[in-house]
C-alpha cells in the first residue's frame, strides 16, 4: 500500500469510528486505539503535505486563529418561526393553512432544541462552510470552529445527496457536559457559564479554534435545504439526514391531527427534563414538502411550520425603579428596573412595561414585588403584582409628561397606545436611533460602523443625521477614542460601499414611519425612483398593492418636511442609489401589470420561487389564495382538486408553466 492509500484509508477509518462514537454512541474501538490511529495519520500528513485535505479528521483538534469572521449570505434564507402557546393557537394555524393548500395534511412533530442555529453547506458530499444564523439573510462564517465538532460530518456517507445543499441545525452543549465544564471552571477559580445555550452561541465566535475543540459542543440537525432533495416529506428528510451521517434525535413523530400533535407536546412538556439537552418547545411542520412549497413564507416565517413554546418559567422580584426610553421614532417605552433575578438561564435586570395603558392595567408601582416571565423564553415581561407585599406608603405611577432626554412635552395621538416626543430632529436618542437604523444590516449595511460608533459620532458633534456620514473625513475620525487607522479606513470604505445598496433598501433605511422592508420593496418597484415617490399623493399611494391610508399619509408627511427633502438631496449628491438601476430596469416590464396570479403545484422548467419572481419582475402580483381578484392560476403537477374546483367556480383561467412563460415573452 502506498502512502496516499494509507492516508486515505486511515481517514476513512477515523471518520467511521468518529461517526459511531459521536453520532451513534456505539464505539467499536477504545479511545486509546482511536488516538493511536489519529497520531499515525498526523505524522503521515506532516511528512506528506502534498496530500492535504481540508476535511481530514486531524483538523478537528483546531488550532487556527480567526481575528474577524467574514459575513456570508445564506444560499437559502434562515427564517424564524411563529410561536403558539395553546391548542387554540394551533387550530387557528391549521385553519389558516387549510385555506391555502389542497389535500390531507399531516405533521412532523420535532423537539425545539435550545442552542445556536447553524447552516452547514456541503458541496459534492464535503463540508464547504458553516454560517451562523445572523439576521436570517446573512451570518458569520464559522467553518473553522464547526469543523472541531465531532458530530458534524466532514465527508458524507452514501452518494444520493444533492451536489450542493444546506444542513440546518442547532449547536448545543449537553446538560451533563455543561455541569462538568462549570465544575472544572470553578476548580480553577474561573466564573461559571450562565447557561448551555449562551455558552454554545459564544463558543462559535471564539477566535481560537483549539479552544472551541475543547468545548463539549454537539450538533443536532433538523432540516435539509436544497433546490431538489431525494425525498418528498419532512419525516423522510430526517431519516435521509441520518443516512448521510448527521446526528438527528429519533424523537420526531408523525401526527395526523392536532389532537395527536398535542399528545406529543404534553408528553415532552413532562419528559423534557429527562433529555440530555435543553429544549424549550416543539416544532410542528407540514410533512409534505410540496405542500410546504405551496404554502411558502410570510416576510418573517414559513407558513408551513409553527413552534409551540412550553410554559415559561416565572419568578418574583422587586421593581426598584421605572425609567423611560426614547426610540428612533420618538416613541416612549417605560422600563421596569428590577432587582436582578435568575430566570430561564439568564440574570434579568429589566423588563418592558410597554406603555401608559399597561402600567395602569397592572397598577404597577416602584417598590412593588412583581411576577416576571420570559415571553417566548427570550424577552422578560411583567405579568402582575404581588399585592400582599405592596408597601403601605405606595403611590400610583404617574406617567411622565415630558421627554426624559430633551424635556419636550410629550404627545399621544388618538387611537395610539404610546406617547411620543415630537422633537424629531433635536432629541438625541431619536437622532442616534435614525442613523443606527440607516446603517443596519437590512438597510445600508455599513461595515465598520456599529451602534456605539454612531452614538460616539453624534456625541462628538461630527454628525447630526445620516447624510452627514457621507461627508466624514479621515482627519476627523483619527483623534477619536478606539479609532485606529485601520478602523477608520474600514469605516470610510463601508460608507463608500453603501452607495451601491439598491433603492428598495435605501428607501427602508430612510426610516419613514410604517415603511418596513416589505412596504419599501413594493413602493420602490412601483415608483422606481425617489422623485416619483416624492410627488405621489395619498390618493395615488393607496392604489399601490397593500398600501393603506396610514402608510400613505406617513409617506406624504415625510416628504412634506423640508428637512427630509434636504437630506434626500444630499444623499443624491453623495451618489446613494435613489432609483432602480438601469440594469434592474432592463429586466423589468409592465406586461403583467394589474394581473394577480396564484401559483400551485410542482414545476419542472423553473422553480416555484423563480416563477413568482418572474411575475413580480413583469409587474404582476403573486397571491397565496384564490379569490375574485385572481386573474390566472399557474398550475404545475399535482395541483389540488379544491383549488381547481374553486377556480372553475369563479371562472378563473388555469394556465400551465409553458403558457405562462409564453405570456411574458409576448405582449398580451
Amino acid at each position: 500500500m502506498d502512502v496516499k492509500q494509507e492516508i486515505e484509508q486511515l481517514r476513512s477509518e477515523l471518520r467511521e469510528h468518529n461517526y459511531r462514537y459521536y453520532v451513534l454512541s456505539d464505539p467499536i474501538i477504545s479511545d486509546y486505539e482511536f488516538d493511536q490511529k489519529l497520531k499515525k495519520l498526523q505524522l503521515l500528513e506532516e511528512k506528506h503535505p502534498e496530500f492535504y485535505d481540508p476535511n481530514s479528521p486531524t483538523l478537528r483538534v483546531g488550532g487556527d486563529i480567526t481575528k474577524n469572521f467574514n459575513t456570508v449570505v445564506h444560499d437559502f434564507r434562515m427564517y424564524s418561526l411563529d410561536n403558539s402557546y395553546s391548542l387554540e393557537d394551533l387550530l387557528d394555524w391549521e385553519k389558516r393553512i387549510k385555506k391555502l393548500v389542497d389535500g390531507d395534511l399531516n405533521y412532523t412533530c420535532e423537539l425545539k432544541y435550545d442552542g445556536a442555529s447553524i447552516s452547514i453547506t456541503y458541496q459534492d458530499g464535503k463540508l464547504l462552510r458553516a454560517v451562523t444564523r445572523g439576521d436570517g439573510i446573512q451570518g458569520d462564517d464559522v467553518t473553522v470552529n464547526i469543523k472541531t465538532i465531532r458530530s458534524v460530518p466532514l465527508v458524507l456517507k452514501g452518494n444520493d445527496f444533492p451536489n450542493r445543499f444546506d444542513a440546518r441545525g442547532e449547536i448545543i452543549i449537553p446538560i451533563s457536559d455543561f455541569i462538568k465544564m462549570n465544575e472544572e471552571r470553578e476548580d480553577i477559580g474561573e466564573e461559571p457559564f450562565k447557561n448551555p445555550r449562551n455558552t454554545a452561541s459564544g463558543s462559535l465566535k471564539l477566535q481560537d479554534s483549539a479552544e472551541v475543540a475543547r468545548r463539549p459542543l454537539d450538533c443536532l440537525i433538523y432540516a435539509l435545504v436544497a433546490e431538489k432533495l431525494p425525498v418528498s416529506t419532512q419525516f423522510e428528510t430526517l431519516q435521509k439526514a441520518r443516512e448521510w451521517g448527521f446526528k438527528v434525535p429519533d424523537v420526531a413523530k408523525l401526527a395526523g391531527t392536532m389532537e395527536e400533535v398535542m399528545e406529543f407536546i404534553n408528553y415532552w412538556d413532562v419528559h423534557r427534563h429527562n433529555l440530555p439537552y435543553e429544549t424549550d418547545g416543539v416544532v410542528i411542520k407540514v410533512n409534505n414538502l410540496q405542500q410546504q412549497e405551496e404554502l411558502g413564507y410570510t416576510a418573517k416565517a414559513p407558513r408551513w411550520a409553527i413552534a409551540y413554546k412550553f410554559k415559561a418559567e416565572r419568578v418574583a422580584t422587586l421593581l426598584e425603579k421605572i425609567t423611560y426610553q426614547v426610540g428612533r421614532t420618538g416613541a416612549i417605552t417605560p422600563v421596569a428596573n428590577l432587582k436582578p433575578v435568575a430566570l430561564a438561564g439568564t440574570i434579568v435586570k429589566r423588563a418592558s412595561l410597554h406603555n401608559a395603558d399597561q402600567i395602569k392595567k397592572l397598577d404597577v408601582r416602584e417598590g412593588d414585588t412583581v411576577f416576571v416571565e420570559k415571553g417566548g423564553e427570550i424577552i422578560p415581561k411583567i405579568l402582575g403584582v404581588d399585592l400582599t407585599k405592596r408597601p403601605p406608603n405606595s403611590k400610583p405611577t404617574q406617567y411622565i409628561t415630558n421627554c426624559p432626554e430633551c424635556n419636550t412635552p410629550l404627545i399621544r395621538k388618538e387611537g395610539e397606545a404610546q406617547h411620543y416626543c415630537p422633537n424629531t430632529y433635536g432629541c438625541p436618542p431619536q437622532i442616534i436611533g435614525r442613523i443606527q437604523h440607516f446603517i443596519s444590516r437590512k438597510a445600508m449595511d455599513i461595515d465598520g460602523l456599529g451602534d456605539e460608533t454612531v452614538a460616539q459620532l453624534v456625541n462628538e458633534k461630527l454628525i447630526t443625521n445620516y447624510a452627514d456620514l457621507y461627508n466624514l473625513k479621515k482627519e476627523q475620525l483619527l483623534p477619536l477614542e478606539r479609532m485606529a487607522k485601520k478602523s477608520v479606513e474600514n469605516l470610510l470604505q463601508g460608507i463608500e460601499k453603501s452607495k451601491n445598496i439598491p433603492f428598495e433598501r435605501v428607501l427602508f433605511a430612510l426610516g419613514i414611519r410604517h415603511v418596513g422592508e416589505t412596504v419599501a420593496k413594493k413602493l420602490a418597484r412601483h415608483y422606481k425612483s425617489i422623485d416619483a415617490l416624492q410627488n405621489a399623493s395619498i390618493e395615488e399611494l393607496v392604489q399601490v398593492d397593500e398600501i393603506g391610508e396610514i402608510i400613505a399619509k406617513s409617506v406624504v408627511d415625510f416628504f412634506q418636511n423640508p428637512i427630509n427633502t434636504s437630506l434626500i438631496e444630499r444623499l443624491k449628491n453623495a451618489g446613494v442609489q435613489l432609483k432602480i438601476s438601469e440594469e434592474e430596469l432592463k429586466g423589468q416590464t409592465t406586461i403583467l401589470q394589474g394581473k394577480t396570479f396564484v401559483v400551485s403545484g410542482a414545476f419542472h422548467k423553473i422553480s416555484r420561487n423563480e416563477l413568482k419572481k418572474l411575475i413580480e419582475t413583469n409587474g404582476g402580483k403573486v397571491a397565496s389564495s384564490i379569490s375574485k381578484k385572481t386573474t390566472y392560476i399557474v398550475a404545475g403537477e399535482n395541483m389540488g382538486p379544491s383549488k381547481k374546483a374553486k377556480a372553475e367556480t369563479l371562472n378563473i383561467p388555469i394556465i400551465s408553466e409553458e403558457e405562462f412563460l409564453q405570456m411574458i415573452t409576448n405582449t398580451i
